[in-house]
């Protein structure tokens, strides 16, 4: 999901429900430097995507991971049996991304993104359509409805997998 969804949020409860472990895609980029540049025009570091994937390729292949990244292009499809992207009305997501400090071009590209349905698009062609699903993230209600519901399909798989 874009910035300000929800995703880190509902990745660290959900992991501390369900005994997973938990992976921010960007902390480990942070801790391990894993850049190849840096963007003038948005601030902010370019990813190494090979490095990541190569960081976390030991891991995924154990299994029990939830990964939190605003994209996923890059991921191999073997890593996921399921892929849930949050989606944040425009009003909501606009005033949690100025509250984090961002202005400007880079307020305004992830206000797009969300409308533009572009993480949800990028999700659907980078996986089987019927593992990405789309969840609302705009209230304390909606993410209690997620963990519940990721948490029923995190059991069902348990049943049928093991």
């Amino acid at each position: 999901g874009t910035p300000g969804v929800g995703k880190t949020t509902l990745g660290k409860e959900l992991a501390s429900r369900a005994g997973l472990s938990y992976v921010n895609v960007g902390d480990l980029a942070k801790e391990g430097e894993l850049y190849e540049g840096f963007d003038q025009e948005y601030e902010c570091p370019i990813l190494d995507e090979d490095r990541v994937v190569d960081e976390l390729e030991a891991r995924m292949s154990e299994g029990g991971v939830i990964v939190d990244y605003h994209g996923c292009d890059f991921f191999p499809e073997r890593w996921f049996h399921i892929v849930f992207v949050l989606r944040t009305d425009n009003s909501c997501l606009y005033d949690r991304l100025q509250s984090r400090g961002y202005t400007g071009k880079k307020l305004q590209d992830n206000i797009q993104c969300e409308i533009f349905q572009t993480l949800y698009e990028e999700a659907v062609l980078s996986y089987k359509k019927e593992i990405v699903h789309q969840l609302p993230s705009n209230t304390p209600e909606d993410l209690e409805r997620n963990l519940d519901q990721i948490m029923q399909w995190i059991e069902q798989w348990m049943k049928d997998n093991n």
